[in-house]
Formats: structure tokens, C-alpha cells, sequence
């Protein structure tokens, strides 16, 4: 079985992509979303003054904004009707899932399968309603408060007029881009809230590397610094790819059974499992939380109350709170997001009722006690590589003032959506060969 499914992975080739007509379907759809995604960006929110707000984003583009801007694929420099990107409906599904951690009853509710889960995906879409309609209003008030260079406001014509339309427009391009994500998912390949994070990420990575390349014509980085952030830029990438497809693979044995004269059973398989289970959403819900807050103050600028400002700069990019809190909400969702995709005890109760057991370890609690205790190690592992992955690019760049597009959290969204999307691709042209050959078997059978 190992062989033949080998030599049908071998077999993929452009051949069989060609005919591959629903996949080929998928992969259009999805092309055209990211297309009308990438459109939205361009559509400015009504009453903004485009040359002041430029004026006043470009003194910002290295804080906390700057970032928030990579995640929202340069909408937010631009203040158009996706600024708040998807980071609404990312901040509400951490709500949620810890909401189902802590309260009784949300977790009875995803234990009732298929409708417990669109209930709770429902909760979830209310909830992203109300945090983009609070931090549009929040931006709203803060673009009516920022001055450029000469003194002059973003906002043509300020007023509750302008509020009301600003959280109108905003909290309705998140409600979009998270039905556009859905949509991806259901009719597209790969995951479209990653995709459409991708997309934006990947959209300005050229703008970036001209940006870095002209720092340098400047001389405002050296020759040097440029060969050696592109260098770390490889290796990072390499260390993404070798630590994403890292697994401990845990051997089960399934006893033999005798069915008449005939024995069957007693074969090995394995319970693979990854060293980061949890893949990069520990660091979007890490930066999704640490920009939530930091949005509306760095909107505030210079106007804003004293202690605002304070904590601005307390939790500025590179500031060593600000790594803190990072690493800190990293390790903590490594831990919490691998607990809600991985249990030890179905795993185990699975394995029992298939008649397969760890050799050495008893069925049962005692299986599932190992599991976790062999998946929290890895967890350990996996939180600190994140964490590294994302700590040290940071340093570099606060260090250096290079784009944001090459620290270690872009980079590896990059690289890890790239994986899970092409990993899908492939799975549908073996799903798609398989139908191909269980066809050609049937005609075969009917001839006969």
C-alpha cells in the first residue's frame, strides 16, 4: 500500500493537473478571490485626504502601524475599506475559543458536532461585527486628530457624519474579507483567512526588497547589512521548512487476529506528530492582540492623553516589553491552540477501539497519559522555535529599520500557508488519480 501510494505521488505531474477539472475549478476561484481582495485595497474610506494622511503614515510606517499595515496588505497606509483586514475576526476567534476553554456550556456546545460548531462559528461572526464597528469608531476619531508635518487634518470634513460612514465602511470590509475568506476555504484550496493574510504579505514583498535596495543607494544601510538581512531572510525560510515538516512518529502495533485458517493483523503503523502542531497561529494571535490595542494609540498621536502615549512607547517594536508580551502570548497560544487541535484521549480511546496499542505503554489512560506527555514536549520545542523565529528578525529590524516583510512572523506565514496550499493541491490530484484508476477498474470488472 506504502509503495503504491509512492508511486502515485511520483505520478503527479502537470499531465495530471490538466485533467484535473475540479481542482482546476478551485484553484481559479480562489485566484479570482484574492483578485477582488487585492482590488479592495485600492478603494479608499470617503472624506480621507490622501497627501496628508501619506504625510502622517510615513512618520508611523516603522511602529506598531507599520506592522499592522504588512497584515492588512498596505490598506491601512492607504485607509481604504479593508484597513482593518481580517485581525477583527482573528481577535474574535480567540475569544471564542477561549470562552469554550473556560465556559461549561460552549464546550458542551462543540462537543454536538456539526451544529455545536456552526453555532459557535455564528457567536464568532457577531462578535467580529462588534470589534470592527469599536475599533473603526476608534480609528475614525483618530484620523479626525492627526495633523501632517504643516498642520494639515486627514479628515476633509470631520464630524459624526464621517464617523458613522468610517465604521460603516471599515466594519463592513472586514465582514466581507471574512465571508471571502469562507468562501475561499469551502470552494478554493488552502485555508482563505492564511490566504488572504498571504496575499497582502506577499503583495508588498516586492515594494519591500526596492525599498531595501534604495536604502542602500542612499547609504542609509550599508552594503553589508542588505547581503547579510537577505542571507537571513534564506536561512530563516530553510529553518521554517525543516522545523514545519519535523514529526515524532510514535509506533502502534495492532495485534493479529485469526479468522478462520487465515491470520490477519499484526502489521505497525505510526501516530505521527508534529513539533508545532499549533503552525503559525500562535504568532497572528499574538500580533492580532498586541496590535488591537496599540491601533488606536498610534492613531492618537501626539494629541492623545499622557499615559497613552507612555504605553506606546513602553510596547513600541523592538521595545523590550514589547518582546516580552510577544514571546510571552506566543508560548502561551503554542500551549493553548495545540490543546484544542490535539487530544490525547480520543487519540487514545481511538487506538482501543481499533485494537492498537503503544508497545510498552497499557492501553487506555496510560496511553493517553504518554501522548500528552510526549506532545507537551514537543509543544515546549515548538513554542521555542516560534518564539525564535519571531524574536530574532524583530531585533534585527528594529536595529536596522529594514522592512517589516522580512522579519520571522511574515516570512513564516509566507511559508506555511505556501506549504499547507500546495500540500492540499497535491492531495486533491491523488484523490482526483485515485477516482481515475477506480473508474478504469470498474470498465475492466464490466468487460469481464
Amino acid at each position: 500500500m506504502a509503495s503504491a501510494a509512492e508511486q502515485l505521488a511520483s505520478n503527479l505531474n502537470f499531465g495530471a493537473f490538466a485533467k484535473a477539472t475540479e481542482l482546476k475549478k478551485r484553484i481559479w476561484f480562489t485566484l479570482g478571490a484574492l483578485v477582488i481582495y487585492r482590488l479592495g485595497t485600492y478603494i479608499p474610506v470617503p472624506g480621507i485626504d490622501p497627501a496628508a494622511l501619506s504625510q502622517i503614515f510615513e512618520q508611523q510606517s516603522q511602529g506598531m502601524l507599520g506592522m499592522f499595515n504588512m497584515f492588512s496588505g498596505g490598506s491601512l497606509g492607504r485607509m481604504t475599506i479593508f484597513a482593518l483586514s481580517i485581525m477583527p475576526y482573528i481577535s474574535a476567534a480567540i475569544i471564542m475559543q477561549l470562552m469554550t476553554a473556560v465556559s461549561p456550556t460552549l464546550d458542551q456546545l462543540k462537543k454536538e458536532g456539526e451544529s455545536g460548531r456552526k453555532k459557535i462559528n455564528q457567536y464568532t461572526r457577531y462578535g467580529t461585527v462588534l470589534l470592527a464597528a469599536v475599533q473603526a469608531y476608534g480609528i475614525a476619531v483618530g484620523l479626525e486628530g492627526m495633523r501632517g508635518p504643516g498642520g494639515e487634518s486627514a479628515v476633509i470634513d470631520p464630524g459624526w457624519f464621517f464617523r458613522f460612514t468610517t465604521v460603516v465602511t471599515l466594519a463592513g470590509g472586514t465582514i466581507f474579507l471574512m465571508w471571502l475568506g469562507e468562501q475561499i476555504t469551502q470552494r478554493g484550496v488552502g485555508n482563505g483567512i492564511s490566504l488572504i493574510i498571504f496575499s497582502g504579505i506577499v503583495a508588498n514583498l516586492p515594494q519591500a526588497v526596492a525599498s531595501t535596495l534604495e536604502l542602500g543607494r542612499t547609504g542609509a544601510l550599508s552594503t553589508g547589512v542588505i547581503i547579510f538581512v537577505m542571507i537571513m531572510a534564506v536561512a530563516v525560510i530553510a529553518f521554517i521548512v525543516f522545523m514545519e515538516r519535523a514529526q515524532r512518529r510514535l509506533v502502534v502495533q495492532y495485534p493479529k487476529r485469526q479468522v478462520g485458517n487465515k491470520m490477519f493483523g499484526g502489521e505497525k503503523s505510526h501516530l505521527p506528530i508534529k513539533l508545532n502542531s499549533a503552525g503559525v497561529i500562535p504568532l497572528i494571535f499574538a500580533s492580532s492582540l498586541l496590535l488591537m490595542p496599540l491601533t488606536v494609540a498610534g492613531f492618537s498621536g501626539s494629541g492623545g492623553p499622557d499615559w497613552l502615549t507612555g504605553v506606546t512607547a513602553l510596547l513600541g517594536r523592538g521595545q523590550p516589553l514589547h518582546l516580552l508580551f510577544y514571546v510571552t502570548m506566543i508560548v502561551f497560544f503554542a500551549f493553548f491552540y495545540t490543546s484544542i487541535v490535539f487530544n490525547p484521549e480520543d487519540t487514545a480511546e481511538n487506538l482501543k477501539k481499533n485494537g492498537g496499542f503503544i508497545p510498552g505503554i497499557r492501553p487506555g489512560k496510560n496511553t493517553a497519559n504518554y501522548i500528552n506527555y510526549v506532545l507537551m514536549r514537543l509543544t515546549t520545542v515548538g513554542a521555542i522555535y516560534l518564539a525564535l523565529v519571531a524574536l530574532l528578525p524583530e531585533i534585527l529590524i528594529s536595529q536596522y529599520n529594514v522592512p517589516f516583510y522580512f522579519g520571522g512572523t511574515s516570512l513564516l506565514i509566507v511559508v506555511s500557508v505556501t506549504m499547507d496550499t500546495v500540500a492540499q493541491v497535491h492531495s486533491h490530484l491523488m484523490a482526483h488519480q485515485y477516482e481515475g484508476l477506480i473508474k478504469k477498474a470498474k470498465l475492466k470488472g464490466s468487460r469481464r
